[in-house]
């Protein structure tokens, strides 16, 4: 049995895995479910998430991950101990390499700890990429050639911007919104306008089914059901597409300004490359019903989704581990 290449995608939302020559094997939410009595790891993934929120005193599931960083270092490892586990296969003769895409923003403590998180959960080396390259390379773009790519991921829990040239990154921001803060805000929304108290997996729901960037046209409309808050009691209401789209104006904002940010950073000769390619949008957030169009409306830069926008960090980080000499430049951390 060879050596394994594992690439995985450790997103605040879903973990995907990508091994070299089968593609994503694995894509299922980061979350873990613990016993509180003696901090025991019960279920992780597809099984933990069905928990959120059903879960009785003595259980709570977590999501180990906030932000696109490690929150809770344990539960992390032991997440991705599942996950490679679950990737390569019960029986292995060798520990497998491992490359995992982070957040372009985060700090060499928090790079490290994930390092010795993915170490620590079978990995006999663990390489790190920066998401936004990650995704640029599973997207197809040519990141080694002299000229500027712009590419927008937004994921789970962050949004990143990086203009990429010869393979490393001209100018890059990151800011902590992603389709958590979209779910939140359209909780929050929701509890103002109709006294309506629902959950997280009804937010996604509503988020997915009827969300948009932009007002539109002809509204699009799903009941939904939550608790009253004035009462106490079981209630059902109808939401339309407008009141997504006004509940998330503050978050659509910040990743508004955080891309005119990186545009504003970039050397002439890029701006000018990017115009004529324009920006590329990839992560699972980037599919929020036109997103695109609104940042070219207020941007003037053409943006354009990626095909297999969710997969994109996820195949970027196998193609990488598989090319390690190539993309030595835009790799940053191994042990």
């Amino acid at each position: 049995m060879f050596i394994k290449k594992i690439g995985i995608d450790l997103g605040t939302t879903y973990t995907l895995v990508h091994l070299p020559k089968r593609g994503i094997v694995i894509n299922e939410p980061s979350v873990v479910a613990v016993s509180v009595a003696d901090r025991k790891i019960l279920a992780v993934g597809n099984e933990a998430k069905d928990m959120l929120g059903r879960t009785p005193d003595t259980i709570i599931a977590v999501k180990p991950l906030k932000d696109g960083v490690i929150a809770d270092y344990r539960t992390t490892e032991a997440m991705l101990r599942y996950f490679i586990n679950k990737a390569v296969g019960g029986v292995r003769l060798f520990r497998p390499e491992v490359m995992v895409a982070v957040p372009a923003g985060i700090s060499s403590t928090e790079r490290r700890a994930v390092i010795d998180a993915t170490i620590a959960a079978g990995a006999k080396a663990a390489y790190i990429i920066k998401e936004p390259v990650a995704a640029a390379i599973g997207a197809d773009i040519p990141i080694g050639s002299a000229s500027g790519h712009m590419i927008i991921d937004i994921g789970g829990g962050t949004a990143e911007m990086a203009v990429i040239s010869l393979g490393g990154i001209v100018s890059s921001t990151s800011v902590r919104v992603g389709g958590n803060k979209f779910d939140e805000a359209i909780i929050e929304y929701v509890r103002k306008k109709y006294n309506l108290a629902i959950g997280e997996r009804t937010a996604e729901e509503v988020k997915i089914n009827i969300g948009s960037a932009l007002f539109l046209e002809n509204k699009l409309s799903m009941e939904i059901r939550g608790r009253d808050i004035l009462t106490g009691l079981p209630r059902s209401i109808t939401v339309n597409s407008s009141d997504v789209t006004e509940g998330l104006q503050n978050e659509l904002e910040a990743i508004i300004n955080a891309s005119k940010k990186v545009l504003h950073d970039t050397p002439p000769e890029l701006s000018a490359d990017i115009m004529d390619k324009g920006m590329v949008l990839t992560g699972g957030s980037s599919l929020l019903r036109n997103i695109d169009a609104l940042l070219s409306r207020t941007t003037g830069v053409p943006a354009y989704i990626a095909d297999d926008a969710l997969l994109c960090v996820a195949k970027g980080t196998g193609i990488a581990l598989d090319n390690l000499n190539s993309y030595k430049r835009s790799i940053l951390a191994t042990k």
